[in-house]
């Protein structure tokens, strides 16, 4: 396949978009008939998609819950959440675009998806960023279409392109679960996970050190909510070990912004017998309700230099949802300035434990 060359960019909103979606929109002249895009993360990239042209539209698949909301609004787009939405109709789509995902390990769930989107003799796109490993990911795109070719460089990004590609029907994400057992305090639960969601290492020393201090001082509560509640495994410990115990087993709500964390949770509640609404929210801006507990292990990175407004977002929030009295319990990187924040926005605060790398911080609403 030839090197193409694209048209301009617009210059005002398409500079905000990932690199990755300005590649596809330099590129734009790939798409034919029926278009779907997997991984989207930036609704803003489909009103840039032929402004002055052809009208495209299609399907727009993210599994950001944020991004899905903003997705929703576009007219002539079809919104889908992530691997598991109904909307996914199989052998459908004659352009079928793959943005590369952060795990790598998750490019061959994404790929095995578009795969199943794809009509007879459809086109397969992927763009990537050279950073986040495009290079190696071609590896895995030629292993299951060998015509793919590099059509462009761009924006930091590479294009590939694959013409005449042979659908694969029956996808469904069930088959990429994994379990693994987890045990902390002697008590086991099974932990579902998918591509780039759950660690097969066992359980991080964050969750671990939570779980020890929900051991040794229990939260109280009928209810309880578990915040950025990934595969759901603090949900289901704290329901199994209160059984074990022979306490009043509470109910576990949880929350995250990820579909994979939401199907994995979701899984991993019904593999335990555990009890609570499972939901999907960009943060808890989407939340309704008040309840005594809130526990959480944010997934705020490290490395990230003074930046504080997440972290300020996310507890001026859990004040707005914890009952008043009610105790946030939260693990975190110990660099990060939580103690004083968590003071200003929910009241007194205490070092539950520390192991030099995380803190686990109890504090009850004023």
């Amino acid at each position: 396949m030839q090197s193409l060359v694209a048209s301009n960019l617009p210059d005002a909103s398409v500079k905000s978009l990932p690199n990755s979606h300005q590649a596809l929109l330099k590129n734009q002249h790939l798409l034919i008939g029926r278009v779907a895009l997997l991984g989207v993360a930036s609704a803003h990239l489909l009103p840039e998609l032929s402004p002055s042209g052809p009208a495209i539209s299609g399907l727009a698949m993210s599994e950001h819950a944020g991004v899905f909301r903003a997705l929703g609004h576009q007219e002539t787009w079809q919104a889908c959440f992530g691997y598991d939405d109904p909307a996914l109709t199989q052998n459908r789509y004659d352009s079928v675009v793959v943005f590369l995902p952060k795990a790598r390990s998750e490019l061959e769930m994404r790929l095995a998806l578009a795969l199943s989107l794809a009509a007879d003799n459809a086109r397969l796109i992927l763009v990537g960023e050279k950073k986040e490993g495009i290079a190696g990911a071609i590896k895995q795109l030629k292993a299951i279409v060998p015509q793919a070719s590099k059509v462009d460089s761009a924006r930091h990004c590479q294009v590939w392109c694959a013409d005449a590609v042979e659908p694969v029907p029956g996808f469904q994400v069930q088959d990429w679960l994994s379990w693994d057992r987890v045990e902390c305090a002697g008590v086991p639960v099974d932990v579902a996970g998918l591509p780039g969601i759950f660690s097969q290492d066992g359980l991080d020393k964050g969750t671990r050190l939570l779980l020890e201090t929900l051991s040794e001082q229990p939260a109280g509560a009928e209810r309880i909510l578990d915040f950025a509640c990934g595969a759901g495994v603090i949900g289901a410990w704290v329901q199994a070990w209160q059984a074990s115990q022979k306490r009043a087993v509470a109910s576990v709500d949880a929350v995250d912004v990820q579909s994979q964390a939401i199907i994995c949770a979701r899984e991993t509640y019904q593999r335990n017998g555990a009890a609570g609404t499972i939901s999907a929210s960009d943060g808890l801006t989407g939340m309704e309700g008040l309840w005594p507990v809130i526990i959480s292990n944010p997934p705020f990175h490290s490395g990230v230099k003074t930046d504080t407004s997440m972290t300020e977002q996310f507890l001026q929030d859990v004040k707005r949802h914890l009952q008043p009295g009610g105790e946030l319990r939260l693990v975190a990187n110990s660099f990060l300035p939580y103690e004083a924040l968590i003071k200003r926005y929910i009241g007194r605060v205490e070092r539950l434990r520390e192991d030099g790398r995380f803190t686990v911080y109890r504090a009850f609403r004023g």
